[in-house]
Order: C-alpha cells, then sequence, then structure tokens
C-alpha cells in the first residue's frame, strides 16, 4: 500500500485562516426567512489526495480502495476514490454558508444515496433547497432541506435530505390553553372583594 506522511505535504498541511473566519450569525438567515423553494449554491472544492489520506486516520478507515492506487485497478472504479462519508462532510462544510442560517442543532439525515463515486481531482459544490420549514417551538422552527453534492460535470454524486433546527427572529407569544380560565378567576376575585370589602377566602 502507498504510504504517505501527511504532515510532510504541502497540500495537506492545515490551513490556520479559517480560524479567523468572522461568521456574523446576526446577518445569517432567520426561520422566518427562509422561504420554501429557494436555494443556493455553494463554492467549490477540489478533492486532493492529503484529503482522504486525513480523513483515514481521522476516522480509522483505511480502506485501499481509497488509499492503495494498485488494488484499487483492480476494482470496477479503476482507481481510488474518496470515502462515501468524506462527501457526505463536504456537504456540512460547502453547505455552511450557502446559506449562512442560524442553526441551533442538525435533527436527521435521511435517505442519503451516494449515486456517483468522487475521484480525486473531482472538483465538487453543494446545491441546498428548501422544501418545508414549520413552527417547533417558542424560539426555533424546523426546516427540511434537499441536499445536493455535485460535480465538475454537473453529475449529482450524493444527495439526501437533512432536517435543522433554526432560530426564530422573535419569540412566539406563548398561547393561551383552552379551558384556562385562571386569570378570568383572579378578576372575580378582586372584583367580589371590591364589591363586598370582605375577604373572599
Amino acid at each position: 500500500m502507498n504510504s504517505i506522511d501527511i504532515a510532510g505535504m504541502q497540500t495537506g498541511k492545515p490551513d490556520p485562516s479559517w480560524m479567523d473566519l468572522d461568521v456574523d450569525m446576526d446577518a445569517a438567515l432567520s426561520f422566518e426567512e427562509i422561504v420554501p423553494g429557494n436555494y443556493w449554491i455553494s463554492s467549490t472544492r477540489e478533492i486532493t489526495e492529503a484529503d482522504v489520506f486525513a480523513f483515514a486516520e481521522l476516522t480509522g478507515d483505511r480502506n485501499p480502495i481509497h488509499l492503495d492506487e494498485e488494488f484499487a485497478s483492480t476494482t470496477p472504479y479503476r482507481k481510488r476514490i474518496a470515502h462515501g462519508l468524506l462527501g457526505l462532510s463536504w456537504v456540512a462544510g460547502l453547505g455552511f454558508e450557502a446559506p449562512s442560517v442560524q442553526t441551533v442543532a442538525l435533527l436527521s439525515i435521511r435517505n442519503w444515496e451516494f449515486h456517483r463515486p468522487i475521484y480525486f481531482g473531482d472538483v465538487v459544490h453543494v446545491r441546498t433547497t428548501v422544501i418545508e420549514k414549520q413552527p417547533d417551538a417558542r424560539r426555533n422552527g424546523r426546516v427540511v432541506w434537499r441536499m445536493d453534492l455535485i460535480n465538475q460535470h454537473q453529475v449529482t454524486v450524493q444527495s439526501g435530505i437533512l432536517e435543522s433546527l433554526v432560530r426564530l427572529s422573535q419569540r412566539v407569544p406563548k398561547p393561551h390553553l383552552a379551558g384556562d380560565h385562571s386569570n378570568e378567576l383572579v378578576r372575580k376575585h378582586i372584583v367580589s372583594d371590591k364589591g363586598t370589602g370582605k375577604s373572599s377566602s
């Protein structure tokens, strides 16, 4: 199996510039600003050998179809391919600012499909489409997204459904519960006391 010293590769060295990224969450979309049917296209990312080897080291998934050129040449793919879950990770990363959303939590990933392999040197981007949304609580709402990972040939290599919790820009007022007459009872108590001058207790 081929061996690569990731730390010594120029393309494999971590880029610390992302740590200086000033993410303005106040400018990110709130639940109310998200409209079903709207979609966004992310920036692109080229898949490198260093990416794949780093992911293999991080996860422990050292399947030779990702790392060994000789072995990969005997498979139906004829050459090495990136991990499928690495592609899913790129969906999360590339989609982070396309759009920028006031996300509270990722709730689920559903019906995720791996349509085509991702090869070294492929250039991918993400298309994010709003499918539906609904309020979930006083502070947040649920949004369902269709995510497509697309290569340089405009072929969708992965796709699926993500559901996330997104912050509301304004809190929803607490609803008055049916059958809750506590306020009415308090008012009657006050009126009764004023009318008789006696305590109702």
